[in-house]
């Protein structure tokens, strides 16, 4: 057993692992920046159709080339309330099939071009001015960087082809398919990598080390350990959440457990599916050459595994599509308990989702359009207070503006994670803007706050305003609400003549109180109004000029321009 432990082994193995991991990280981020627009419009297509959530599932997962990843991400919309949980697993059952595509990609015997791709990758990430080309040139580094991994580890672990030792460990596996499932679901939660355990599984079988059977249970039991990462994730969510997460463990450890029922019978399936002997094995060196491998390989036994791997999760996903609604029950069933009275939290964003940059920076626009229209309805009863003075608008405007503080603290902590992620020049200006724009719907809610108690001040000093004074400040409130309202309105589709209505909105505050300033000084010099309603009177009117200021700041930032 000295050969478990020699050097070659050891370095091989960590090595060629650490590089397969940094190869599907880079190509993982490659894709999602040179697809990210797109992963948005697939991502808001989302629906109650269980069809259309599997194949957003299939689709999201391809292109981020990781189910754990999407899994993750789907338990953090779950959290937030954009997904139900009938809803989730159809995407989450859709994932299942999206990760394949890894192993079908690792199948093909294109090693060979590991060490040009991550020259070719490189020269562009690295010289390209183009930014469209620089994220190729990860794609394509990733792609390089994943095959060299694999390559390695083949390499690896040659000498223990000479190993009896080893070769009946993996004819007991082969023999005892719990056994297998127990160890492929042990290593995924280990390395937290589906697709690393299916890379160590084909670069083991491509070896001759291990046989077809031992194989697909290994890549069974990777399928069970692949639900732990979205499980750990779940952890500190809610229930919906967890529930989620659960149901991820639930269909595949069923799906496992039929397939090792009917093992004979899946073999044979995967086998006239597929060309080749899966056991056949390179003994002369003539067929060395035929098969571009080494003596002692297994030529055919990646592309059944591949096959073998989608075709388990093409057929659980057919088997549970229709029955999502039972699922869903026994999560509920499972993981009781009730859910939590909503708390002055963030609602959208979600820390699960970092590693997802156009996805995060969508959940990060919503959490700020909420920000938003909770600034606008301080806005509008600061208003109400000022005209009726109802205490009970007091107690509503103080939640009111500690819940949009901690939303200020809460989406500026999760925007400054995200800008230290490997993200695209596009992601980076957003992350400016939505950072400026959070900014200031904070400081137009501590404006608000100047203006309540500045009209706590007016009831308690028995303070009155003119008539024509209380008029004026009713059409100064106004115009800066509705300003604040288009606005908001704007942030999901940006109209065409926001610039120039936001200026109009803002040169006529600007005038309107000046003009009002200006009037009220002027009853002051006649007698008309006393020192000290005048000082709150005035005070009031530069506070909703300063709603104004920041509310053209937010504008600018929607448009880019800050």
């Amino acid at each position: 057993m000295s050969v478990l432990f020699s050097q070659q082994l050891i370095f091989g193995l960590l090595g060629g692992l650490g590089m397969f991991l940094f190869g599907m990280k880079t190509m993982s981020e490659g894709l999602q920046k040179i697809a990210g627009d797109k992963m948005r419009k697939i991502l808001s297509a989302l629906t109650s159709n269980r069809l259309i959530g599997a194949l957003v599932g299939i689709a999201v997962t391809a292109i981020i080339q990781s189910s754990s990843a999407t899994t993750v991400m789907v338990v953090g919309f779950v959290n937030a309330g954009l997904l139900s949980l009938v809803q989730s697993i159809g995407v989450v059952l859709g994932a299942n099939i999206g990760t394949t595509i890894t192993a079908q990609l690792i199948a093909f015997k294109i090693t060979k071009f590991a060490l040009p791709a991550i020259g070719l990758g490189a020269g562009l990430k690295l010289f390209s001015r183009n930014k469209q080309y620089s994220y190729i040139g990860e794609i394509i580094l990733g792609f390089g960087l994943l095959f060299f991994g694999l390559s390695t580890m083949k390499m690896a672990f040659d000498p223990l082809k000479a190993s009896d030792d080893f070769r009946q460990l993996f004819l007991y596996v082969g023999d005892h398919k719990l056994l297998g499932v127990l160890i492929g679901a042990l290593l995924t939660v280990v390395v937290q990598s589906s697709s690393a355990t299916i890379g160590i599984t084909l670069a083991l079988a491509s070896s001759g080390l291990i046989s077809f059977e031992a194989s697909v249970a290994l890549i069974l039991g990777e399928n069970i350990g692949t639900t732990i990462t979205a499980n750990l994730a779940a952890i500190g969510t809610n229930l919906a959440a967890k529930r989620t997460a659960f149901s991820h463990f639930l269909f595949n450890a069923l799906g496992v457990l039929y397939i090792l029922i009917l093992f004979p019978v899946f073999l044979k399936v995967v086998m006239a599916i597929t060309p080749g002997n899966p056991d056949f094995i390179i003994q002369t060196q003539a067929q060395a050459q035929s098969f571009a491998g080494a003596i002692g390989d297994k030529p055919y036994i990646a592309r059944h595994i591949a096959n073998a791997h989608t075709l388990f999760n093409v057929i659980n996903t057919l088997i549970f599509l229709p029955l999502i609604g039972l699922l869903a029950k026994l999560s509920t069933l499972t993981i009781r308990g009730e859910e939590d009275l909503e708390t002055f939290q963030v609602k959208f964003i979600d820390d699960r989702v970092l590693n997802t940059p156009p996805v995060a920076i969508g959940q990060a626009r919503r959490e700020t359009k909420r920000m938003a229209q909770i600034v606008q309805e301080m806005v509008d009863e600061t208003i109400q207070f000022l005209e009726d003075g109802d205490y009970k608008h007091i107690r509503n405007l103080e939640k009111k503006e500690d819940l949009v503080d901690i939303l200020q603290k809460e989406v500026m902590a999760f925007l400054v994670k995200l800008s230290q992620k490997s993200i695209s020049s596009d992601t980076s200006e957003a992350i400016g803007s939505l950072m400026n724009m959070v900014n200031d719907l904070e400081r137009i809610g501590d404006h608000c706050e100047n203006l309540w108690e500045l009209g706590t001040r007016k009831i308690e000093e028995k303070i009155n305003f003119s008539h024509l004074g209380e008029t004026e400040m009713a059409v100064l409130s106004e115009k800066a609400l509705e300003f604040l309202a288009f606005i908001i309105a704007a942030m999901d589709k940006v109209e065409k003549n926001i610039a120039e209505k936001s200026i109009e909105y803002e040169d006529a505050i600007d005038e309107l109180e000046e003009r009002l300033r200006m009037n009220h000084i002027a009853r002051l010099n006649t007698g008309e109004c006393a020192v000290q309603p005048g000082l709150v009177y005035i005070d009031m009117l530069h506070s909703f000029e300063k709603i104004g200021d920041h509310t053209f700041n937010v504008s600018e930032a929607i448009q880019g321009k800050k």
